[in-house]
């Protein structure tokens, strides 16, 4: 039996070490980024088989359709699916599965996959590139904070679940956007309850070009988010501001309540804690599949593997309203393009001392977007509770493929939920000037959120 100081002394070792920044990839690694590996960390090549094709550049010409500052075309609304995956061949399939997708195709007869040709689209400007490339010698986690990252994809050669976690946060979505969008409750009895309309406000400082890695790090901030509530009639006027940081510690929000007329910050923006953009429906870490803490989970890397995941999903932006997509407990799959995708498999196991309703998840992130499109939770029971997802597509105006809606599916219970739909919207993730600071602050909101 050891002695207690002997005990004493590997805990504070073990304390150390994990608040010590982890080394980040050697310039001889790095430099794979010029040679087999994307500019942001994917495999150049295909697949054995060339399910996969090898990656060119991804999609950056306009698209037969687009409207700058209106709606987006589909580049490839002329394809028909390959093959089609329904509970009857799932089997066929399963390696190609996720667990919550099985569970989806079990559960409800009229659930498929409809199955495209796969195409590499992930793209970002040069600038973005050329950060990608630094961060992959200078950036590092200090315990679960990200240090010396910036304006690209901080570790584009991961070395665990945790940087993938954070690639995923720190992706290339843009810098300032503007986003109409609508979300949904979907009941039981399948039933589509709006529980917002409204429009966000999207700012990333992180990626600010005419920025620095020391200008950058003064607030930390990279992700700033403003949401003003047109509906439904009962929250018109409901309004919330976050500001996202890379310690998470400091992350804050203020949400502006109609009734009250007042602001109010908001003691505990992350992880299971309902978040008021979703009407409470979901928690602040189920945002575009993950939006959370690392530090309250221990995140095992699984490896890389292919997967059918959502991918290009232009086609959901076609329809005109959004009944045409809501179906009773998911989308309509007639409106979701599924691809074949290498993805790094994330696993996440709550950490101890921690709390969260969900123990366990698993995350499954594409290798050239670092998009994280679909995520499995267990409850503290060990039962697959929730199945998460995430729909991406081409803006070559960014450029860039990103997530658009977002939502989840409740395998125990049949409810649902879709987040940022802007289908029938006239406008649709609308690039924009660099807006102000002071728009994502809780003086602005109150004055633009009052009724």
């Amino acid at each position: 039996m050891k002695h207690p100081r002997t005990i004493f002394a590997l805990a504070a070792l073990a304390a150390l070490s994990a608040a010590l920044p982890a080394a980040a990839v050697t310039a001889e690694e790095a430099a794979r980024l010029k040679s087999d590996l994307t500019p942001l960390g994917g495999e150049k090549a295909g697949n054995k088989d060339g399910s996969i094709p090898a990656w060119t550049g991804g999609y950056t010409t306009p698209i037969a359709g687009d409207k700058p500052g209106g709606r987006r075309g589909d580049p490839f609304k002329d394809e028909k699916p390959l093959f089609v995956v329904t509970a009857k061949n799932a089997d066929q399939y399963a390696a190609l599965l996720t667990d919550g997708t099985k569970a989806m195709l079990k559960k409800y007869p009229d659930y498929r996959l409809d199955v495209y040709a796969t195409h590499r689209t992930a793209a970002a400007p040069q600038w973005v590139y050329e950060n990608t490339f630094k961060n992959a010698t200078r950036a590092r986690l200090a315990g679960d904070v990200v240090a010396g990252a910036f304006g690209g994809v901080p570790f584009p050669i991961p070395k665990s679940g945790a940087e993938v976690m954070w690639n995923h946060q720190l992706r290339w979505r843009g810098v300032s956007v503007q986003i109409p969008l609508a979300q949904y409750q979907l009941t039981t009895d399948g039933k589509a309850v709006l529980t917002t309309s409204g429009t966000a406000d999207m700012q990333m400082p992180y990626y600010f070009q005419e920025g620095t890695p020391e200008q950058f790090s003064k607030a930390n901030e990279f992700w700033l988010l403003r949401l003003i509530n047109s509906g439904p009639p009962i929250r018109a006027g409901e309004a919330i501001v976050g500001r996202t940081n890379l310690d998470p510690s400091k992350d804050q929000a203020w949400v502006y309540l109609t009734g009250q007329r007042r602001v109010r910050k908001l003691p505990n923006p992350c992880c299971d804690t309902p978040t008021p953009a979703t009407a409470g429906v979901m928690s602040f870490d189920e945002l575009s599949t993950w939006t959370g803490r690392t530090d309250r989970f221990d995140w095992k890397l699984m490896g890389k593997h292919e997967m059918l995941i959502p991918y290009n999903g232009n086609k959901l932006l076609q329809a005109k309203t959004d009944a045409e997509v809501l179906g009773k407990s998911f989308l309509n799959p007639d409106y979701v393009r599924w691809e074949r995708h290498r993805v790094w498999v994330v696993e996440a196991t709550l950490r101890a001392g921690q709390r969260h309703q969900a123990p366990k998840s698993r995350y499954y992130c594409d290798e050239d977007t670092w998009n994280c499109v679909l995520g499995d939770r267990w409850d503290a029971n060990g039962q697959l509770w929730k199945t998460l997802w995430s729909q991406t597509f081409v803006a070559p105006d960014l450029p860039g493929t990103v997530i658009g809606a977002f939502g989840f599916t409740d395998l125990v219970s049949g409810t649902a939920f879709v987040g940022d739909l802007y289908s029938s919207q006239p406008a649709q993730y609308v690039v924009k000037p660099r807006y102000q600071d002071s728009l994502f602050t809780p003086d602005a909101m109150s004055g633009e959120g009052a009724r």
